[in-house]
């Protein structure tokens, strides 16, 4: 017959072996009395409060316990035989909590045990589940302390990884700003350069759009540099609408940009992105109570899949091309192929080219 929960089938003040409980308690909370035939006949302080209205009290200790090691304890008479041995128990009620354990019997107490109990590496989730304080543990025993310790590892370590992801954030906004266009939030000559690279070794077709605007000095030269810098602005917002999420917007000089395209499968396709770009860009662009006037010249190289040109020669030839477009009266956009360096007047700028 079941004991009450929590409760003892000897008073706290009985003795065992020579040992009161009341002795056990304090020395060993998570301790337990088995008698002879195998039931629990009285809990610690701790295991009361761990297996409270559980009924464990009573219950076969084998029952309530699953013995993993040592392996083939059935019965008492083997438990017996594991005296001094290092137990290895999980309860079978949940949460299924898993404890050290060893055992001892008790001297002169008609064959009862004594199992003491502790959760090893695992207090911090028996502390978390069954709400446990320093006060349910011996004076003595170093689990708490264990417990601080590994809270204050816990601790640093999160400390430890907010401040490497800050150092890491850090690290990408300065890889950011070191690849990015100040004035117009573009990808600078670096990263194209970079991007360009990944793009050639890859094989895959693609596309390099040389822009330069016309015009562009004489905006510096009648309205100032803010005017310039505004019409820089417009330019970039303009060619990144024009353009998919997929390519890149590059400024690469004063008046100078380079989109990268990927994946580009035929030259219509840049035909009638290139047109579009010059299209806006001769639209008049206000700035403050003046009106600022450009154009853009283009000049672009389609790279077709397998082909693996060198960077430095797929730079010349887009701005070869550009060259024609600007020989051809600007606002004009002109597709590289090699005929264009039979004419050794595209090899150089026009004049007023840079800004003109």
């Amino acid at each position: 017959m079941n004991a009450p929960s929590g409760s003892s089938l000897h008073h706290n003040k009985s003795r065992h072996g020579g040992l009161t409980s009341h002795v056990l308690d304090v020395l060993c909370p998570m301790h337990l009395i088995v008698d002879a035939e195998g039931d629990v006949i009285h809990l610690g302080p701790t295991l009361r409060k761990m297996f409270a209205g559980l009924g464990v009290v009573g219950e076969p200790f084998l029952e309530t316990f699953d013995l993993q090691r040592p392996r083939g304890v059935t019965a008492i008479t083997d438990l017996r035989l594991a005296e001094g041995t290092k137990l290895h128990l999980v309860v079978r009620q949940p949460p299924q909590t898993a404890l050290k354990g060893v055992v001892v019997p008790m001297d002169g107490a008609a064959g009862n045990l004594v199992v003491n109990l502790s959760f090893g590496i695992s207090i911090m989730d028996g502390v978390r589940d069954f709400a446990l304080s320093n006060a349910d543990f011996a004076a003595t025993d170093l689990a708490i302390e264990m417990l601080y310790l590994m809270e204050a590892k816990s601790a640093a370590m999160e400390a430890s990884r907010k401040l490497n992801l800050r150092l890491q954030g850090a690290k990408t906004l300065a890889e950011e700003a070191a690849m990015t266009d100040t004035l117009t939030g573009l990808k600078n000559r670096r990263a194209m350069d970079q991007i360009l690279t990944v793009l050639v070794e890859g094989r895959t077709p693609f596309a390099v759009m040389h822009i330069d605007l016309d015009f562009f000095k004489a905006v510096n030269d009648t309205l100032g540099h803010a005017a310039g810098d505004h019409v820089l602005q417009v330019a970039a917002g303009i060619m990144i609408e024009e353009t998919r999420e997929s390519d890149v917007v590059a400024r690469v000089g004063g008046d100078e940009f380079t989109i990268l395209l990927p994946n580009v499968s035929n030259e219509d396709t840049l035909r009638r992105v290139g047109q579009r770009i010059i299209d806006r860009l001769c639209e008049p662009i206000p700035f403050g109570e003046a009106v600022c006037r450009v154009s853009a010249s283009i000049g672009t190289v389609w790279i077709e899949h397998g082909e693996r040109p060198s960077i430095p020669d797929l730079l010349e030839n887009a701005d070869v091309a550009l060259y024609a477009s600007k020989h051809a009266g600007r606002a004009c956009q002109t597709l590289y192929t090699p005929e264009l360096r039979s004419k050794p007047h595209l090899r150089q700028p026009p004049p007023g080219r840079r800004g003109g």
